[in-house]
């Protein structure tokens, strides 16, 4: 089945592994009897970046693996929706020269825009390619727990074969850090570092038996993801091992915002190819084979986070990288190079060299700037096109009358735009602050968007004035805000629950 459409015009497939289900009960991607089961859902999706293939061909491994019978076991407590093919316009555009200094495949790639050319893994937040719409509103319709981006990284030679990471904005809820930082994660690199013994029987594709053969002999090393400060261009920076960025954009921190645990998987772009499958199929299946482990705590981990109340608390809206108390022991590494067989360009080859070095790791954020929480925030009718909230299922409700409330408005003090342009745009940064209360007539039409609801977080981030990584950044609101000196979007902190049934 599939999922939704690329750019172009191709779909985008989606495989359900149910071993309870009806052979015909997933025919089409709605809202599924998944959504509603007592099982622990888990989605691991593929080829965001279309050049870093490795997570595709493991997710595909994986899948022939659980139709031949492997993993039985995990049905009693998970179902398990796997789409490989994430950006299929990239995936299509393959040359030998996509992905330069990557080890492989020797055919060539894919590339890693979509066919606006946009990077999919920054536009979770904004919406704007048909992919990231249709991802997010497969999320939203089958409701995973957890979810699985699978990526490959190169950068810093170091000694690790994959890294990963947990939602990074310091406005997640924290007790999904707790859980990715104190319990999977170390049990999954626990694993890794033991041989299988066994593999899964593969099939007949081509590499099955070397692929089969390096899973029964390997042994992994992974960390956290990060590079020097020397290989991001930050040179001034205290050396030591940094990680990337907090903001929603990102899979991995949108779906900790959404209340989900979500993961980052990031093989090392200088293991051969078959390598990189190997160590990506093995990562996942030590993460599904925890999850089936802890499956109830994970859905009660979920469950406490949607419930939870936020008005009146404190979240961030931007935040700074913050140093690790105690230096880390990170592991470096070497490479060698090698040329392409078929164009004689430099590739890089990992070579079997890990150099404990202790330094401190920035690897976590800290909020810069917090703001209330309020109980709802008011939207101008003219604007709900704009602020987009129902295609991320956000929940709102126009106003059918008028109605008197006590509301705060946002006055702009300045209102900036960045020089470069990113992703078609250039980004907006408005200064202000919110001003007291005081009694106004709302008109009929306006859109009230509770805060006291599961996307709470994210309607947060989106709406907020001074949010890094919102509406206002991504310019969804410069036709209102073109010489404006109040942020037209307003808040308020009087209980609306009648508003809003």
């Amino acid at each position: 089945m599939n999922f939704g459409y690329s750019h172009d015009g191709r779909a985008l497939p989606l495989a359900a592994w149910d071993p309870r289900a009806d052979a015909g009960s997933y025919a089409t991607a709605q809202v599924s009897p998944l959504a509603s089961q007592e099982r622990t859902r888990v989605l691991v999706f593929a080829n965001i970046h279309a050049g870093e293939v490795e997570g595709k061909e493991a997710a595909l491994v994986l899948l022939r693996e659980l139709a031949m019978g492997a993993h039985a076991e995990w049905g009693d407590s998970l179902v398990l929706l796997v789409a490989p093919i994430y950006n299929a316009d990239g995936n299509e555009r393959v040359t030998l020269t996509n992905r330069p200094l990557q080890l492989g495949p020797i055919g060539g790639m894919g590339e890693r825009p979509n066919a606006q050319g946009l990077d999919l893994n920054r536009d979770f937040m904004k919406l704007e390619s048909p992919e990231a719409r249709s991802l997010v509103g497969l999320m939203r319709d089958y409701a995973p727990h957890v979810v699985i981006d699978l990526h490959a990284t190169n950068g810093t030679y170091h000694g690790y074969h994959l890294t990963y990471s947990p939602p990074l904005h310091p406005a997640t809820d924290p007790a999904f850090d707790r859980f990715l930082r104190d319990s999977l994660f170390p049990a999954v690199t626990a694993a890794l570092r033991e041989r299988p013994g066994e593999a899964p029987p593969c099939g007949s594709f081509d590499g099955c038996e070397l692929l089969a053969d390096i899973r029964r002999t390997r042994t992994w090393e992974t960390h956290y993801y990060g590079n020097l400060p020397d290989d991001e261009g930050m040179e001034a920076a205290e050396f030591g091992w940094y990680t990337f960025d907090h903001r929603p954009r990102f899979s991995n921190n949108y779906i900790g915002i959404i209340n989900r645990v979500g993961i980052l998987s990031e093989a090392y772009a200088y293991l051969p190819f078959d390598e990189r499958i190997a160590v990506t199929l093995r990562f996942v299946e030590e993460i599904l084979g925890y999850v089936h482990a802890h499956a109830s705590a994970v859905r009660s981990l979920t469950e406490a986070a949607d419930a939870g109340s936020l008005p009146g608390v404190e979240l961030a809206l931007r935040a700074e990288i913050a140093r690790s108390a105690d230096r880390v022991e990170i592991l470096l590494g070497e490479v060698e190079v090698v040329r392409h067989p078929y164009t004689g360009e430099v590739m890089l080859r990992r070579l079997d060299v890990q150099r404990p070095e202790a330094m401190p790791e920035y690897g976590r954020f800290n909020a810069t700037e917090t703001a209330a929480v309020p109980r709802a925030y008011l939207v101008p009718a003219a604007l709900e096109k704009a602020v987009d909230l129902d295609v991320h299922g956000v929940l709102s409700r126009r106003l059918a009358e008028p109605v008197a409330l006590e509301v705060q408005e946002f006055r702009i003090t300045a209102s900036t735009q960045a020089e470069a342009e990113f992703q078609g745009h250039r980004e907006r940064t408005l200064e202000g602050t919110w001003t007291d209360a005081d009694e106004r007539t709302i008109p009929a039409g306006t859109v009230i968007v509770p805060m006291d609801q599961p996307l709470a977080r994210l309607a947060f981030l989106l709406l907020e004035p001074r949010s890094d990584d919102g509406r206002t950044n991504w310019n969804a609101l410069d036709g209102a805000l073109e010489r404006a000196e109040v942020y037209p979007i307003l808040r308020t902190f009087e209980p609306v629950g009648e508003l809003t049934r």
